[in-house]
């Protein structure tokens, strides 16, 4: 069986984020992959096989497995056409827990078609700020609480702010969501809105570049801002570029990706 990691989101090596892809010659065990995913030690491992026009696709990060998984979506997509698996001009094909996943690739950049998912506003969690090491009282909480997910998307006041978060990671630990977005409008002509993307919980405590993410923050941004085409920038240490199109139920995902080594597993 073949192992690849690929940098998401990104033109660059060593930038963007870094996803495992492995192509599985036949089904395997749940344990199996949660054991190749630890072995990898990234946010998130794919794992793909052949089934009718397409292929099953599950992810799993170090920790569990996830019901959806933009960047290692793009990672395998990429892998697809570039090992010659896929041609180019044919779309890729995911069926996953979260539905059925479709990849093209549109010139340098690969579009993925994701649900368009909408949070509502809530209170204000005073624990979640303390978490977070937030102050001053221009913050939005809002949420989305659906297919067993939690999820905050927490609204600060500049992109200043989103940059300079310092997490406690050990607090988080203990909040009830799954994952917390940390976004702002963007002060840079360049980018419509920054963001970051937290998950201690599920054994990553800041994805580098998250394009599920982008199914909450671009339909969030696009209404704020009346626009229906966006670029993201998520701005951890390696950073990211996200485009986003928002197209009825869908938010259409752009990213690029670069192979950075591909191996055998021999002893699993």
């Amino acid at each position: 069986m073949k192992i690849f990691q690929v940098d998401s989101f990104t033109e660059k090596p060593f930038k963007g984020n870094p996803a495992g892809v492995c192509l599985l010659e036949n089904e395997q065990a749940e344990s199996w992959m949660q054991n190749i995913a630890m072995e990898m030690n990234l946010s998130e491992t794919a794992f793909l096989i052949k089934s009718n026009e397409g292929f099953n696709l599950r992810w799993f990060t170090p920790k569990t497995e996830v019901p959806l998984c933009g960047h290692a979506t793009l990672a395998s997509a990429h892998i697809l056409w570039e090992e010659g698996i896929l041609e180019e001009k044919k779309l890729a094909r995911f069926y996953t827990k979260s539905g059925e996943l479709v990849c093209e690739k549109v010139d340098n950049w690969i579009e993925m078609a994701f649900p368009s998912r909408q949070v509502r506003g809530v209170e204000t969690s005073e624990s979640l700020i303390d978490a977070l090491r937030l102050s001053g009282k221009e913050i939005k909480f809002n949420l989305y609480d659906g297919n067993g997910e939690i999820l905050y998307l927490v609204e600060v006041a500049s992109d200043k702010i989103v940059k300079e978060l310092s997490p406690d990671f050990e607090r988080l630990k203990t909040e009830d969501a799954k994952a917390v977005m940390v976004t702002a409008k963007s002060s840079s002509k360049e980018f419509d809105f920054l963001s970051r993307f937290f998950a201690p919980s599920l054994g990553v405590d800041e994805d580098p570049v998250t394009g599920s993410a982008h199914c909450y923050l671009a339909p969030y941004w696009g209404k704020k801002l009346k626009k229906s085409e966006l670029t993201g920038y998520q701005t951890s240490k390696r950073g990211g570029v996200v485009k986003c199109e928002l197209r009825g139920e869908n938010v259409i995902i752009k990213g690029q990706a670069v192979t950075i080594f591909k191996g055998e597993l021999i002893n699993s």
